[in-house]
């Protein structure tokens, strides 16, 4: 079924919400008017080592914020819609979607996973699959927990990471251009890491894109 013939029946039994305001919202709608106008869209040229392109949707600021919150705590539903519309379609004016073969969500740690109920970078890449007609595997598994990410210093991230992430199924990574979603990237240093995991097996090129990218100090 058409993804967004699913929306429209889903809305009948559940209303779809603003992920900001809470406003009501018809079945397609992501944010409404004025959360939409207040957003920030991406514009910078981030580099990742080892990644060949990478790109997002908004900056992560405050406006942002009460959305990435809900969809971590599983509040709104609207969330990962609102999303994964979004940067399936930044993907698309990007040419990154045209390029890649497989995405594959950045991966929670089993324990982390099990806390939450699920993991938002596969909420967001199941809706950027399903709109762009690409496959969703997860092929990278993060194998220990580690401390959060944004606590930490940049030497301290990279450490943090050391051997944290795993391939699986290798022989679906050979040969393949791989795009790794994430909610969020602050230093790309978690994207680096899955991409030179990916890389070291055989994977032809690694695509990176999250919906809000950190501003860089």
């Amino acid at each position: 079924m058409d993804y967004f013939l699913k929306r429209k029946i889903l809305n009948l039994f559940f209303p779809n919400r603003c992920p900001i305001c809470s406003g009501l919202l018809n079945a397609d709608d992501r944010f409404c008017p004025d959360c939409t106008s207040a957003l920030s869209t991406y514009n910078g040229d981030f580099q990742i080592k080892g990644v060949s392109e990478f790109c997002a949707c908004f900056e992560y600021d405050r406006n942002i914020k009460p959305a990435v919150f809900l969809l971590k705590n599983g509040i709104c539903g609207n969330s990962a819609h609102a999303f994964g519309t979004y940067l399936a379609e930044t993907l698309e004016k990007s040419g990154i979607s045209q390029k890649t073969d497989i995405i594959v969500p950045v991966p929670m740690s089993a324990e982390s996973k099990k806390k939450r109920g699920y993991n938002q970078a596969e909420l967001i890449s199941e809706t950027v699959g399903e709109v762009l007609g690409k496959p969703v595997e997860c092929l990278v598994e993060k194998i220990k927990s580690t401390r959060q990410q944004k606590n930490l210093g940049i030497a301290d991230r990279k450490s943090n990471l050391k051997d944290v992430f795993k391939v699986i199924h290798a022989e679906k990574v050979n040969g393949k251009n791989i795009l790794i979603i994430d909610d969020i990237c602050t230093t790309g240093s978690t994207l680096a890491e899955i991409s030179a995991v990916l890389i070291n097996n055989r994977a032809e090129k690694v695509f990176c894109a999250s919906v809000c990218k950190v501003a860089e100090k």
